[in-house]
Formats: C-alpha cells, structure tokens, sequence
C-alpha cells in the first residue's frame, strides 16, 4: 500500500511555510531595533524633534523588551501555550500582541503624547516599583523621561509577542522539516529574518528625517506598518498548517496535560543547559550590542556626510536595492545546481556588496555602514546549516563564533578608534570587522538550534525553546541597561551623542564571548562523553 504524500513531503510547500516564518519574523527584527539607528535623535531636546533621553533611559527602554518575559516568566507561559495550543495558534497570538505593543510604543514617542494627560500621569508615577527596586531590576526609575516609560511599556508587550514568535517559528520549523534539512531551513529563516536588521538601520534615521525635519515617530509608525504585515503572514500560515494537520491526521492539541515534571525532565539535562548558557552569553553580545552600534560607529569614526545625491531621499531607496541585490544572489547561490549560476550569482554577490560599502563611505553615515551588519550572515548561514545537516560539528562551529565574537568587540574597543582622523581607514576596518561579526552570528541558528531535538523529547520541545529563550532574554534584559549605565558612568559630563567612549561596554560583551568559548568547550567534551549527537549530522543517510 502506498503510503498518502502530504503538504510536508512536497519541497515547495515546505519552504512557502518557511518563506511565511521567515517574512513575520524579519518584520519583527525591524521593529526590534527600530530606534537603534536612532539614539542620537532620540537623545535631542524635544523642541528639536528628539525626545531628551540619556543613555540611562535608552538603556532602560530597550532592556524592557525582554522584563516580562524573565521576571513575570512569561516565555514560560509562551512554551506552555505553545505546546498545549499548537504552532498555529501561538504563532497568530504573537502576532496580535507584537502589534499592540508597537502601537503603545508609537504613542508614547509621537508628538500627541507630548503635553497629555498621559504624559502627566507617567511623569508623576512608575517611579517606584516595590520589590524590584530593592533588587535592581526595576524597569523605571525616578527621573525616566515619561515617554521612555510608556514605550518601555509598550516594548515589554511588543518582547512577549516576538519572544512567542521566536519559539513558535522553531517549533514550526522541526514541525514540517525534521528527518530533513532542519538546519538549512532554521538557518535560512534566520538569514532572511535577520535582514530586519539592516532594513531597520538604512530606513528607520529615513523615515525619522522625512520631510527635513526630525520626527522619530515616523520611524515607528514605519515598524508598525510592518508588523500588520507579520500578522497578516501569521494567518497565511495559519490555514497553511491547518491543511497540513488535516492531511496528517495530528491533532494541534495535545491530549496529555501539561505537567510540571515536564520542565523538570528539560532541566535535568545537562547537555540543554549548556546550551542554553552558550544562547545567553552569544546572545547577549550581540542584540544589546546592536542597540548601540550606530552610535558607537558615530563616536569612533571621521564621517564626512555626503552632498547632493548622496544627501538625498533617493540615495537610500538605491543603496537598499543594491543591499537586496547582495543578499538575493548570495542566499540563491546556495542552492543553484549548476556550478556556472552558481559562481556567477556568487559573483554578482560580491561587486553589489562592494558597491554597496563604497555607498555607504559616500553617504557618510553611521547607519547605512552598520547595516552591512547581516549581509555575509546570510550569504554563509545557509552553507553552514546544510553543513551541520550533513555534516554534523555544530559544538565545534559554536566555538568558532564565539572566538570571532571576542575578536570583533576587542577591534571595535581598541583597533577602531586608533584610526580616528582616517576617513577611509576608519570605514575599512568598521566593514571588515561588521561583516565577520555578522558571520559569527550565522553560526547560531545553523548550529545551535536545530541542536535542541536532540536534546529534548518532541513533546516537550516547545517548553524547552521557551526555557531557553527565558534564559537568554536574562541577558538581553540585561545588558542593554547595563552598556547605557556603563557610558554614563564613564563618560560623566558628555553631552554630545557622538562623544562617547565606548572602551568598557565593548570590553564587556567581549568577556561575554570569552564565556562563551569556556562553555563551548565543556559542551563538547560533554557532548563526546555522553553522545548527545551535537557532532553528529541532523539528516541520517
């Protein structure tokens, strides 16, 4: 009897399902660091268009996104929901609570929120926050701009939403590709999603400057656009996987109720908690380090702001095309057959990337170099998932990154600044160090992820990417407060936005890479005593 094909057996649908994660997921990252690119303008007085934050309230702010998820645990509930629910479900949940979380943030950095009643109010409260005050994690404090506490309001909702998300994606992920090419699809997803970043880092400071005059909330109103967009995806995928569950016969549901010894089981191993510190520390590196990024380029090079053309509107939209033409050819070289297309696309690949580099040199601002940030990410992630696909020597790649994390925040903290004064040198190194970092990041998602199922019984999978994800939101609540108390404290007296030294923050995530490779040597040398199947290819011949 020949057994009935499904939606899953067929590759298109497959990656149409993987196509719609991924589009939800890269709305979601723009949102994430939508004011990133933009903390100097946010820092201006409000007369000026900005908002009057310090580094402090920056810091506070966008360490928020991630407060209800650790200390209400609500990442907890997610992976429950999750797993009780389905991904369907969750995944349209997320979507409705990212949207609603951006929108309070809209409102609270528009100018309608200046001289309300609202304003008023949060002035006056939310200064105090018994409890966590006495402990150091309160998410105000006395003095916070009233604007900083509502969109610091509004970006906690928004985290829960894109924290769900996040782990719905993967649960989706293994649920239409497991025995196949998991880590190439996690690490495609991932590629796509993390253009976001430099979508956000090129369009974000234009919308803020549309018009000739300075309105961060048309930076915001942007990301919000873009989250109806992921909604919409949501539910697109929504019927997809329904259709799916129909041809299977596998019921969203699940039958067995949750069970608190079901987290036991995930904490038990310690294969999954090494991996979930190697998550934090990697991570913890990166996202807080993206929030700052920009501005430390700012502080550290000799920009020369272009004129004319490269001053102009239409300068961006070129360089955006360009930055798609990179990353377009890069991803389809991947999976070209024929080695000519595929060189060839490689080809085209690289004279974009240069063209594009050398516009960003012309434009003379910080966002549009940062922006280069996920470019070579994109290009290798889906070489290295279908490594590990085939390969196996995920824990091996692991280390790998983290020793060129290490390099790349010890280059920005002491090599970068050394060529203040040198336009051209000072961009050289920027790109070259921005573009290895972002190649260090793609070994996350191609190797660490698709790790967990090997871990973890299936049941209970969505429960320990949300332990997981619990985990690392520590350290992304963490250390974006702890760079802007850190420039504040060392740098006492600055007012400028693009004076600062920023020598100890840098030092600091590069001490977070050093942890990082301590624990990713322990994890394999776990790994080969206890035979997690970490070294071991995902796809079984």
């Amino acid at each position: 009897m020949t057994e009935k094909l499904t939606m899953r057996d067929n590759a298109t649908y497959r990656w149409i399902a993987l196509l719609l994660l991924a589009l939800a997921m890269f709305c979601s990252y723009i949102f994430m660091d939508i004011l990133s690119p933009i903390k100097d303008l946010m820092m201006l007085p409000v007369e000026e268009g900005g908002r009057g934050w310090d580094s402090t309230a920056f810091g506070t702010m966008q360490g928020a996104e991630t407060f209800l998820n650790v200390f209400v645990f609500f990442l907890i509930f997610a992976g429950i929901i999750l797993d009780k629910m389905g991904v369907r479900f969750t995944a349209v949940l997320s979507g409705v609570v990212m949207l609603v979380g951006a929108l309070i943030e809209w409102y609270a950095v528009s100018d309608k929120f200046i001289g309300s009643g609202a304003e008023t109010w949060f002035t006056n409260n939310l200064n105090y926050i018994p409890g966590f005050e006495e402990i150091g994690v309160a998410p105000f404090y006395r003095g916070m701009p009233a604007s900083a506490k509502l969109a610091a309001l509004g970006f906690m909702l928004f985290g829960c939403g894109t924290e769900m998300g996040g782990i719905t994606v993967s649960r989706g992920i293994v649920k239409w590709f497991k025995g196949r090419d998991t880590a190439l699809a996690m690490g495609s997803e991932m590629a796509l999603a993390r253009l976001g970043v430099a979508t956000c880092m090129i369009f974000s400071p234009y919308f803020a400057k549309l018009g000739g005059s300075i309105h961060v909330d048309k930076s915001v109103a942007f990301g919000v656009v873009l989250l109806c967009i992921a909604l919409i995806m949501f539910v697109v995928y929504f019927f997809m996987d329904k259709k799916l569950d129909a041809q299977t016969g596998e019921a969203e549901e699940k039958d067995d109720p949750f069970k608190v010894s079901d987290i036991g089981k995930i904490l038990s191993s310690l294969g999954f908690w090494l991996v979930a510190l190697l998550c934090v520390l990697y991570y913890s590196a990166i996202f807080p380090f993206q929030k700052y990024a920009v501005n430390m380029l700012q502080c550290n090079l000799t920009l020369v702001p272009g004129e004319g053309f490269w001053a102009s509107d239409s300068v961006t939209i070129v360089q955006y095309i360009i930055m798609l033409v990179v990353a377009i050819c890069a991803f389809a070289s991947n999976f070209s057959k024929k080695k000519g297309l595929k060189y060839g696309l490689m080809g085209i690949a690289v004279i974009a990337l240069v063209v594009y580099c050398w516009m960003g040199y012309k434009r003379g601002t910080a966002e549009t170099i940062f922006a280069v940030f996920p470019l070579l990410a994109v290009a290798i992630t889906p070489i290295l998932g279908n490594y590990v696909d085939h390969k196996g020597k995920a824990a091996s790649m692991l280390m790998i990154g983290s020793l060129l994390l290490i390099l790349c925040h010890l280059t920005f903290a002491f090599v970068l600044p050394m060529f203040k004064g040198n336009a051209i040198g000072g961009i050289i190194v920027a790109y070259l160090t921005i573009l290895v970092l972002g190649a260090s990041f793609s070994l996350v998602p191609a190797a660490l992820w698709p790790s967990v199922p090997k871990l973890v019984d299936e049941k209970i999978i969505g429960s320990a990417y949300a332990l997981i994800f619990w985990i690392q939101n520590i350290g992304l609540w963490l250390f974006p407060l702890l760079i802007g108390k850190v420039l504040d404290k060392t740098n006492p007296g600055v007012t400028d936005p693009t004076a600062f030294n920023y020598t100890w923050p840098l030092v600091m995530l590069a001490c977070l890479g050093i942890a990082a490779l301590v624990i990713g040597i322990i994890l394999k040398g776990v790994d080969k005593k206890k035979h997690l199947g970490l070294e071991e290819p995902n796809i079984v011949e």
